[in-house]
């Protein structure tokens, strides 16, 4: 009976080494494909650049966003923030900066956060856990929870549009000319040349995230 006995307890302790392996792997291989994953850095072919001094804050961008993607009333991808500077007041608009370096990716377990070869990041879906972790770290507070699917969402460009030669629901709603759209690789470009020029910065370039996507003209 005590070989028995020992044998049972032998075969126990193999069972649970045999989970651990099980459990602890999957985690050791996501950690190297998470090295590789963000050592990868792919530089934007499409910037949105916002006029602050055109920007009335109508909210057109809010709606066509939210239109656009189907959210619920009272949800957009954008968000618009009354400012005020030395008596004038002003609007900023902030949506995803669609960053090279991103916390949100960081710190998503499942690597859900990915960048497309035109330099737009997304989210797969189908990954997201919904944990909200990339809600949290995202230092511009773009992300929202669909609340329906339990994953996370943001502003993606209407990458569909742009690739069939359009431009954003957002640029095409804005009637002031507040935001322009182009190709960033094009030295030709309108958008590549105000780039260029230095009128065009990052919002917050403290954060060091790098935003290759949306840049801002500060307010005269």
């Amino acid at each position: 009976m005590a070989d028995k006995g020992i044998s049972r307890r032998d075969f126990l302790k193999g069972a649970l080494a045999t989970s651990l392996i099980a459990v602890i792997a999957p985690k050791l291989v996501l950690s190297r494909e998470r090295q590789q994953f963000f050592q990868k850095k792919i530089a934007a072919k499409y910037a949105l650049i916002i006029d602050l001094n055109k920007c009335v804050g109508c909210g057109a961008c809010v709606d066509a966003c939210r239109i656009r993607n189907n959210l619920p009333e009272g949800q957009s991808f954008i968000k618009i923030y009354p400012k005020e500077t030395n008596g004038r007041k002003w609007f900023l608009p902030v949506q995803c900066q669609h960053c090279v370096n991103q916390p949100c990716a960081t710190v998503c377990p499942v690597n859900a956060t990915y960048t497309t070869e035109e330099g737009v990041v997304l989210i797969n879906e189908l990954r997201c856990t919904g944990c909200k972790y990339c809600l949290v770290a995202c230092p511009y507070q773009a992300r929202i929870l669909n609340e329906k699917t339990g994953t996370a969402q943001k502003c993606w460009l209407c990458l569909d549009y742009v690739l069939g030669g359009g431009e954003p629901a957002c640029v095409h709603a804005c009637i002031f000319g507040a935001r322009l759209f182009g190709r960033k690789d094009d030295p030709e470009s309108e958008v590549a040349r105000l780039i260029a020029s230095g009128e065009a910065v990052p919002l917050h370039p403290e954060f060091g995230t790098e935003p290759n996507i949306l840049y801002y003209i500060p307010i005269k």
